[in-house]
């Protein structure tokens, strides 16, 4: 038998990280993979960095790295340059070191795990060769096998949607495991504790694929990482951006889908000013009003 513990989408949430880790050496698996996106969202980035690389883990980039890796190239996103939706990208720039860079410069983009007497696993952030393509309760056994299509590996694990998943779908005599181990750092779930997964190789009679998932969720003291947006100089440089990552820390959803969704229904062009139609978000919705309700900061609460 085979345990691996999963964890993926840190998003610089250190105390989340911490939370897990404790959670895991009390678990003891034989080995630790983090699938991607370990920065940007919240303030502790760099933190983070520092403790998986002091970390024996096997580690795979998430597009998250990416928008480090192409900041300021040719293969950066479209208007990166533009403060006002990438500031929260420009303060990044400044908090990772040229060798915390070189880390994620080198890691893969995907795994294949060939285990003796296992079934493989192929492991990648989104899907092979697409970091972000994910999983969602909602898709359909077709539109699952429309994704890994060209994956041909059984035992699937994903993350990016900040969502747990453990799921078998099955088309057309092809059956495929999804995994998903929830995000650490910013889960999206409603679930504000911090999420990771443990698989262990299990007789394909009692799970299909040969890997049977247990979820995770732990407690944590979201406090210091909410007080950092402000000390940080994190949510002055990110602005709307960096408060709907920080309205995700209080909430464990959905807050930017929330957001630009509401504007695209509203004929809103958050291009031309995001700040102007955040501002008309806020005045319609009294979203501050329920996010603020779940801040620890203000409610009293610990987590």
């Amino acid at each position: 038998m085979i345990r691996i513990a999963i964890i993926a989408d840190i998003h610089g949430n250190y105390p989340a990280l911490e939370a897990v880790v404790a959670e895991i050496e009390r678990q003891q698996p034989d080995y630790v993979v983090l699938n991607g996106d370990m920065i940007n969202g919240t303030p502790m980035s760099s933190d983070v960095l520092d403790y998986v690389r002091s970390q024996d883990w096997i580690v795979i980039r998430g597009n998250h790295e990416f928008y480090y890796l192409d900041f300021d190239t040719e293969r950066a996103r479209p208007g990166f340059n533009d403060q006002e939706r990438w500031g929260q990208l420009h303060w990044l720039m400044d908090q990772i070191s040229v060798e915390q860079g070189h880390f994620m410069a080198m890691l893969p983009d995907e795994r294949i795990f060939y285990l003796p007497n296992t079934q493989p696993i192929s492991i990648a952030h989104g899907v092979s060769g697409q970091n972000t393509v994910g999983f969602s309760h909602r898709l359909t056994d077709d539109e699952i096998a429309e994704r890994l299509e060209y994956v041909p590996q059984r035992t699937v694990v994903s993350a990016h949607t900040h969502i747990q998943i453990d799921r078998h779908a099955e088309v057309d005599g092809r059956m495929w495991h999804i995994i998903n181990p929830g995000s650490v750092g910013l889960p999206l779930n409603r679930n504000i504790q911090a999420q990771f997964a443990i698989i262990e190789s299990v007789d394909e009679t009692v799970t299909k694929g040969g890997w049977r998932v247990e979820h995770f969720g732990v407690d944590y003291d979201r406090r210091p990482l909410l007080d950092a947006y402000k000390t940080s100089g994190m949510l002055a440089i990110g602005g709307v951006i960096s408060t709907l990552f920080m309205w995700e820390v209080c909430t464990a959803e959905p807050e930017i889908i929330h957001f630009f969704r509401w504007s695209s229904q509203n004929n809103l062009d958050t291009n031309e000013s995001l700040v102007q139609s955040f501002r008309a978000y806020v005045d319609a919705t009294n979203r501050d009003q329920y996010v603020n309700e779940h801040n620890p900061l203000l409610n009293g609460s610990r987590y």
